[in-house]
């Protein structure tokens, strides 16, 4: 394989792991967080 595709492979699989750490760190902080609104001001949680 050349450098290039190589290099593309790089920054395809880096895209794919960045995207998937983002998911799995700010979906559980989003769900605490608009519980923690629900207890503290009683705002709907769907708002």
């Amino acid at each position: 394989m050349n450098i290039g595709m190589l290099i593309i492979c790089a920054v395809g699989g880096l895209t794919g792991l960045l995207s998937s750490l983002y998911l799995l760190v700010s979906m559980p902080l989003i769900i605490v967080w608009k519980i923690y609104r629900r207890i503290r001001f009683g705002c709907p949680l769907y708002q």
